[in-house]
């Protein structure tokens, strides 16, 4: 494969990869895709879920 057909193939998955799937689909059913992605912002930069305690707690 040459790497033009590999960029093309990389950059067809991430466009169908914008696609909610059913994970997203449930988070946004619940009401709380906002929190959910408090979270995982704050895991992302800190690595450690103990850290993100702000994030999960209630106002």
């Amino acid at each position: 494969m040459s790497n033009d057909a590999a960029r093309t193939d990389a950059l067809s998955k991430m466009q169908d990869d914008d696609e909610p799937d059913d994970w997203d689909k449930r988070i946004f059913s619940t009401g709380c895709a906002d929190e959910n992605m408090k979270l995982t912002d704050c895991y992302y930069e800190k690595k450690d879920w103990r850290l993100c305690k702000k994030e999960v707690s209630p106002d």
